[in-house]
Parts: C-alpha cells; structure tokens; sequence
C-alpha cells in the first residue's frame, strides 16, 4: 500500500522540485581528432560551466583544477591545496607578483550577517613588460546569458571582439592573443611565453544566495570572474595570495582540516589600485633595478568605479 501512496506523492510534487538542466561541452582543438566536437554533459559538480580534456575526452570543472580563482573566492594553489582567501570589498589584492607579472585583483561584495565579507573577485589588473591588461565584469542588475559583460582594456585602450564563439583579438607587437571560447562572457587570453588565462563573468544566482544567504538584492546580481590561470615559468621569489603557491618549497598554512581553509594575510597582500605594485610581497620589475632605482615599477592610477571604466594610469 505505501508504494503507490510513494509514488502519487512524487508526481504531485515532482512540477514543483527545482530542475538542474546539465549543459554541453566538447573539446575544441582539432589536433585531438577523435575528440574533436564531440558534446559532454556537465558533471554534476558543474552543471552549467564545465570544459573538455581533449587528451582523454572528458568533461571537468574548471575550477577544481589548480590555478583556479572562483566563487567567494575559492582558490586552488599551484600546489592543488584548496583554499579561501576573502579580503575586503572594495579592496584590491596582489593576486600573484613576480619580476615580469603582476596580477591584483578587485574585490566586490558585501557585508554577511556573521560579520565579515562576502566577496567576489570583479576585475583583474595584470602588468606585464610595460603593459597593462585589464579584465573585469561590469556591473549588472538582472542577469541575461546572452548580454556579454567582460570589458576588457589594454593600455587603457577598450578592446571590442565580435561576440560570437571562435572570434580572435591579436596583437603581434605585444604579443597578446584574446579568443572567445562562447558567444559571450567567456575568453581565453594569451601572452606569449608568459600566461594563459580562462576568463568567466558569472552572476550570483538567487539559488545560490539562498543556500549561502547572501541576501543578493534583485537590482544587482554581483557579476564577477572566474579564473584559470596557467603560468609559463615563475622565479624563485613569486608571491602573491595565488602565486605563493607555485614557489618552489611552499607549504600550505590553511587548516585543511577546516571545512573552510581560508588564507589570511591580507594587509601583506593589499594593493592601494587594481595596477598598482605596493603590496608588501611585491618583486614585479626587480630585474630592472638599474632601471627604476633598485625599486619595483609602480603605476598610479585615478578613476574607474568597480565597473573599471575611465582608468587613466601613468609611472
């Protein structure tokens, strides 16, 4: 008697139970020929943004791999040690400093209950050689998948590709190659011989504000990034709240036994703008010191809200 009493309860029941619908993915290098195109249901860990190792032709979640920075920020090391670093809002932090890179990143969020800050990362300042590459999210009310909110700027020059899945940005003389991966809010950016950066704008759902309690407003959905970096070499004094974790001898200090590992420091990584190189554990440019006086290279910067807009920036 209790199996079809079971059974009407669940069809009753079943229009209203909330539906995760998994997304494609296939793997889009030609050269893996047998792998090529072929559509991947997402795992369930990421129903709606997963990618393709092409070598052995499955999906994965981006960020469960190590050089991820995602979700309210939930890091994973050089070393694959998962870790939360939360910052301040409004703040920007070194996220990685070396002698030719330096990545800051700009924190957005807003005040829990508990006390502390929630927070996302909005943008990234990244110097390289005397270049300055910014990528961020802009500030977004209701969120439309269709709607590409990545703004991008190179030497404080907007950079616009035609929003369609396979569209390149290149510049030789620099050394910079952009491609989009989808028809919006996803890119790949290149420097050659230096890194490789896979770039999301996502928004905080009202599913994800409810089982977390974010408390997200309906007039801003805190469009930020997610972040795969891959790095092409780092010196022996790499630091940063990311970089760190590739130094040669690293030892994680989070408590992983935690259910949330986070990563202190922040006054250390503290940064006064999103291109500026005076966070204490800085060394970006300590190869030119005949150049610049034995100090590390600094930009300042004026305007830009947290939509990056308006940047102007000289040495």
């Amino acid at each position: 008697m209790g199996y079809p009493w079971l059974l009407l309860c669940f069809l009753c029941l079943a229009p209203h139970l909330p539906e995760v619908t998994a997304w494609k993915a296939s793997c889009k290098n030609p050269y893996y020929g047998k792998c090529y195109g072929i559509p991947h249901n997402c795992p369930p860990g990421c129903p709606r943004l997963c990618e393709v190792d092409c070598r052995i032709c499955k999906p994965y979640c981006p960020c469960d791999r190590p050089g991820a920075v995602c979700q309210d920020p939930r890091f994973i090391g050089g070393d694959g040690v998962l870790f939360y670093f939360h910052g301040k809002k409004d703040r920007n932090f070194c996220l990685v400093s070396d002698s030719n890179i330096h990545v800051n990143g700009h924190f957005i969020g807003k005040r829990s209950k508990k006390g502390r800050d929630f927070t996302w990362v909005q943008a990234i300042g990244i110097l390289f050689g005397s270049h300055r590459l910014y990528l961020g999210a802009k500030e977004v009310g209701k969120w439309d998948d269709s709607s590409d909110n990545l703004l991008i700027q190179l030497n404080g020059n907007y950079i616009s590709i035609a929003a369609r899945a396979g569209e390149t940005w290149w510049s030789p003389e620099v050394g910079l190659r952009i491609r989009r991966t989808s028809d919006s809010n996803v890119v790949v950016i290149e420097a050659r011989e230096l890194f490789n950066i896979a770039a999301r704008v996502v928004p905080i759902t009202e599913e994800d504000s409810r089982v977390h309690g974010y408390d997200i407003a309906h007039d801003n959905c805190f469009a930020h990034l997610e972040l795969n970096f891959k790095f092409n070499l780092f010196s022996a004094k790499v630091n940063g709240v990311l970089g760190q974790t590739y130094s040669h001898g690293y030892r994680s200090r989070v408590k992983m036994a935690a259910a949330m590992p986070i990563m202190g420091g922040a006054k250390k990584f503290a940064s006064s703008h999103i291109f500026a190189t005076d966070c204490s554990v800085s060394n970006f440019g300590s190869k030119a010191a005949e150049v610049d006086g034995g100090k590390p290279l600094s930009i300042v910067c004026n305007g830009g809200g947290t939509s990056g807009q308006g940047i102007v920036c000289k040495r």
